[in-house]
């Protein structure tokens, strides 16, 4: 995807992704995942082998400080909202990965300077440092 553009071009690229970016909206981590249950009640429908079960019920699971937290949503309006933050989440994974992308061949496209106390040919030029000596502040051991 990068590979054979100019800096330019990559430092462009890289502007789009962060405006891409900054237009994600409001987004939350986790997977939203319908399921079908059953109850349990012997006498109940969903005892028969054919019925499906109960549902769906819409669940949210995420990791908070390292474990799994599961919460129930509600179908409609609030289905709608985690669903959209859910899959803007994937999109801002996905814009994330590819910045990193953009950028590892940014630094590797940049050409590499001369340090700074290098001279013009690339000979390193004096070393620096005080002209006295430190004395030992302390006798020796």
């Amino acid at each position: 995807m990068t590979g054979g553009q100019d800096l330019s071009g990559l430092e462009q690229r890289r502007a789009q992704l962060h405006a891409d970016l900054a237009a994600v909206g409001d987004f939350r981590p986790g997977t939203l995942s319908a399921v079908m249950r059953r109850c349990g009640k012997p006498s109940c429908a969903c005892a028969d082998p054919a019925h499906p079960g109960h549902g769906p019920q819409h669940i949210l699971t995420r990791k908070v400080a390292g474990k799994t937290v599961s919460a129930h949503i509600k179908p409609g309006p609030e289905l709608e909202k985690v669903a959209g933050e859910v899959g803007r989440y994937r999109q801002f994974r996905q814009l994330v990965g590819e910045i990193a992308e953009v950028n590892e061949a940014i630094c590797e496209a940049r050409p590499v300077l001369p340090l700074a106390g290098e001279g013009p040919a690339g000979t390193p030029g004096e070393k620096g440092g005080s002209s006295v000596s430190s004395r030992r502040s302390s006798r020796p051991r």
